[in-house]
């Protein structure tokens, strides 16, 4: 009985070390590791607005070219050629959209082809098997939304050994496992996009919880860890509770809210949605639950009172939430367009294989969309963020 104790107590203690130890690092769960860029706050929102502008700098020279290269890649420059896209699921509205605008690119061009095929759950696993069979297959190059970052680097750098070129959107991969990736918008401006949308509904000093999709999605760890440093800066009054997984699922997304509404009652003002999945799914669960917010729920004072409801702010396509946006339960929907994503995906493809976008260009051509802009060595912007609210996304159809 002594020594069962014992073990017992070593157990507990080594526990609490590692609780501790967490809770030193400092970050959310979530977040990634990497170094943050946060915004600039709004006028009168926080300690560091009142603060005198720093002096103008001379710009920085842009990072090195950080991104991996193809072995003896054929010369397919104006020719044909055949892409496969392996995004982190399919049979969603949001990799519809992107699916949609690489089709209009390819069509534009007319001298590509893209098949669009992966997993119908967010399963790094999976994906990485159908990377792998389209390698063995063979094509011209792949595109990718990575489910996460280290665990589709291998197959990618693979497929780079073999001559294959690789460019990831959505959710990259590591550097130098693709040629170049074409981000959505900077992390730092969709995580000041969404704090500021859902403190325009709880107040600076209210309190939230974060559903995202897994803690390992990279494009969403870099939105968890930029919001928390923005948070710090501009909204410290601000509580974060805690973030669950649902696995880009929506059903899960629904039940991992509802036991957040169950765990923290009246204690939770907002949900922060990261993935085009657990946003409509968190939506359902406060509505289900008669705890959409109505819409003087914040005044710019503190937290709103407890029979004002839950705020729902995050990320998906227009479709999706309209029913929610129509009825009021949702105010603000943070996004980009995915078929111009989609779209740009391809045009990029195109310009490497022809040889006109090479490691240290600063901007390449993108039909439609313009001239896009090279940053932080390897990664092509597509544009800055878009809010949806009800004067505006009766607009889009996707």
């Amino acid at each position: 009985m002594t020594k069962k104790f014992l073990i017992i107590v070593a157990l507990c203690a080594l526990a609490l070390s590692f609780s501790a130890a967490t809770a030193q690092d400092g970050r959310w769960v979530g977040a990634d590791d990497l170094p943050t860029n946060p915004m600039e706050c709004p006028a009168g929102d926080s300690a560091a607005a009142a603060e005198p502008e720093a002096t103008e700098e001379a710009p920085m020279e842009a990072p090195a070219y950080d991104g991996g290269q193809p072995v003896d890649a054929p010369d397919l420059a104006g020719q044909p050629i055949t892409l496969v896209d392996v995004p982190k699921l399919i049979g969603i509205g949001y990799f519809a959209a992107t699916t949609q605008g690489q089709q209009e690119a390819a069509a534009e061009l007319g001298n590509v082809t893209v098949t669009t095929d992966g997993p119908t759950e967010g399963d790094i696993v999976q994906q990485v098997e159908f990377i792998d069979r389209y390698i063995t297959q063979g094509v011209d190059g792949i595109l990718f939304a990575a489910n996460d970052p280290v665990g589709i680097s291998p197959v990618l750098r693979d497929a780079l050994s073999q001559g294959i070129h690789v460019v990831g959107y959505d959710a990259g991969s590591e550097a130098d496992a693709r040629e170049w990736f074409v981000n959505q918008a900077p992390f730092e401006a969709i995580a000041k996009s969404m704090v500021d949308s859902l403190v325009a509904e709880i107040g600076p000093a209210g309190s939230f919880a974060i559903v995202t999709s897994s803690f390992t999605a990279p494009n969403q760890a870099r939105w968890i860890g930029e919001a928390q440093d923005y948070i710090a800066n501009c909204y410290p009054e601000l509580t974060w509770l805690e973030t669950v997984e649902s696995q880009e699922d929506q059903n899960l997304a629904f039940q991992q809210t509802q036991a957040l509404i169950q765990k923290y009652g009246a204690d939770m003002d907002g949900v922060l949605g990261m993935s085009s999945v657990a946003f409509p799914g968190a939506a359902d669960a406060v509505q289900q639950a008669s705890l959409c917010s109505p819409d003087d729920a914040a005044e710019g004072v503190g937290a709103p009172d407890a029979d004002s409801g839950i705020a729902i702010v995050g990320l998906s396509t227009p479709n999706q939430m309209k029913p929610f946006v129509e009825n009021g339960c949702v105010e603000s929907v943070v996004l980009w367009n995915p078929i111009d994503l989609g779209y740009a995906a391809v045009y990029v493809m195109r310009a490497v294989v022809d040889g006109v976008l090479v490691p240290g260009a600063t901007s390449v051509e993108a039909g439609r969309l313009g001239t896009l802009s090279v940053i932080n060595g390897s990664e092509i912007l597509l544009g800055p963020a878009f809010v949806y609210n009800q004067d505006n996304i009766f607009d889009f159809d996707f």
